[in-house]
C-alpha cells in the first residue's frame, strides 16, 4: 500500500488540473503541463482534490500508484511556482556564455561545448553560476544533470561543474619524499 497515494493531493487556488482520458494537465500562472499516465490507476478529480487508487491488486499498479502521484504534486507545485536548480563552474579559464537557445561553455578542452536549451527551460548566467529553471521537476534535473556531466567536479583541486549545494570531498595531492 502506498502512502503518498493514500493521501488526497490538495489543488491550490489560481490552478486547474483537468484530465482527457489517461492525460493530466496541470494550468496555473507560470504555465500549463500535460502528462500521459497509464490505465492502472484510476485518478479522479473532485473539487480542490485529486484522489488515486489502484484499479487492480497488482504489482506494477502498487508500485505506480506513489509514483503517479508524485508527478502529479510535482505537475502543482511546478506550475505555482517553478522549480530552479544552480550550478556553479570552478577553475581557471572555465567560462559559461548564453548565446540565443545555446549554452557554451568552455571547460579547458580544445574546443568549446554547446549545449543546446530544451523548450520549456530557463537558463540564466551570472559570472560562473548558471542558475536552471522550469516547470517541469524531470526536465530541469535532467537538463542540469547533462550539463554538469560534461565536467565533473575533480576530487584534487575542485575544478569541474557542480551543484550550488554540492560538498566535494577533497583529496590530498602527491606527497614527496
Amino acid at each position: 500500500m502506498s502512502r503518498l497515494g493514500k493521501r488526497p493531493i490538495e489543488i491550490p487556488e489560481k490552478v486547474e488540473v483537468s484530465r482527457d482520458g489517461f492525460t493530466v494537465k496541470v494550468k496555473g500562472p507560470h504555465g500549463e503541463i500535460s502528462r500521459a499516465f497509464r490505465d492502472d490507476i484510476d485518478i479522479a478529480l473532485a473539487e480542490k482534490t485529486v484522489t488515486l487508487t489502484p484499479k487492480r491488486n497488482a504489482q506494477t499498479a502498487q508500485a505506480l500508484w506513489g509514483t503517479y502521484a508524485s508527478h502529479i504534486k510535482n505537475m502543482i507545485q511546478g506550475v505555482v511556482e517553478p522549480f530552479v536548480k544552480k550550478l556553479i563552474v570552478e577553475g581557471v579559464g572555465y567560462k559559461v556564455a548564453l548565446e540565443g537557445n545555446m549554452l557554451v561553455l568552455s571547460l579547458g578542452f580544445s574546443h568549446k561545448v554547446e549545449v543546446v536549451i530544451p523548450e520549456g527551460i530557463k537558463v540564466e548566467v551570472e559570472k560562473n553560476t548558471i542558475t536552471i529553471s522550469g516547470i517541469s521537476k524531470e526536465q530541469v534535473g535532467q537538463f542540469t544533470a547533462r550539463v554538469r556531466s560534461y565536467k565533473k567536479p575533480e576530487p584534487y583541486k575542485g575544478k569541474g561543474i557542480r551543484y550550488e549545494d554540492e560538498v566535494v570531498r577533497r583529496k590530498q595531492g602527491k606527497k614527496t619524499v
